[in-house]
């Protein structure tokens, strides 16, 4: 959010995959005056944006597709860790860049393929690709590419430490309200207990303490 700068082009800020919308205090204070638009194809999700969002007359929510934004739309779009979430990221780059209004702004960032050796992300990846082929990352090498109507200006990691109080703490967050959710409500208690399992065997004991590395796309239309 840092990213935005104060000459915005006329327009709402969208937040496409904004999950419970956390972006919104922060982009109202950054932006006062500014329509802040979150989007969620969950309806969970979305209800819990806008429970948060009573109050600002300036958020909406809405439920629905955040790969696909109307053209032209978009004084600037900031996304928090959803790109990697849908389908096709680099198709919906390139929809969220031809969202945006001349001088608009795109701020994304996501979690790359790599992220850290040895942390909590890496020893689940290898636990879990023992028993899940790996999904295709190919579309990675496609982001930028998908920005070529813009102004690339930042392409870079970020990283920042991060703390849990112990490794079954953190697959419980990851399995049940994380990004393996999907993948536990899938394969069952019975696939989640083996993995488990074999995560807490090869983790550390006691506080885990790591640095991801994310990556942060920002490109100027």
């Amino acid at each position: 959010m840092r990213a935005l700068p104060a000459d915005l082009p006329d327009g709402p800020v969208f937040v496409p995959c904004c999950g419970t919308f956390p972006e919104l205090d922060a982009l109202a204070a950054r932006l006062p005056g500014r329509e802040i638009v979150g989007v969620d194809l969950s309806a969970g999700m979305a209800a819990k944006a806008r429970k948060r969002s009573e109050g600002n007359p300036l958020a909406h929510v809405v439920e629905g597709d955040a790969s696909a934004l109307e053209p032209a739309s978009a004084a600037a779009i900031v996304s928090v860790f959803g790109l990697q979430q849908l389908p096709e990221p680099d198709a919906a780059l390139r929809s969220w860049a031809g969202a945006l209004r001349p001088g608009g702004l795109l701020s994304v960032v996501y979690w790359p393929h790599s992220t850290e050796p040895g942390g909590p992300f890496t020893v689940l990846s290898d636990v879990l690709r023992e028993r899940v082929p790996a999904g295709d990352r190919s579309w990675e090498e496609r982001l930028v590419p998908a920005l070529s109507d813009l102004v690339l200006e930042r392409d870079e990691p970020l990283s920042f430490p991060m703390a849990h109080p112990d490794a079954d703490t953190f697959f419980t967050a990851h399995t049940r309200s994380g990004p393996m959710r999907p993948l536990a409500s899938m394969r069952g208690e019975g696939f989640i207990a083996a993995l488990r399992e074999e995560f807490l065997r090869r983790a550390p004991e006691g506080e885990w303490r790591h640095r991801p590395l994310a990556r942060h796309i920002v490109a100027r239309a």
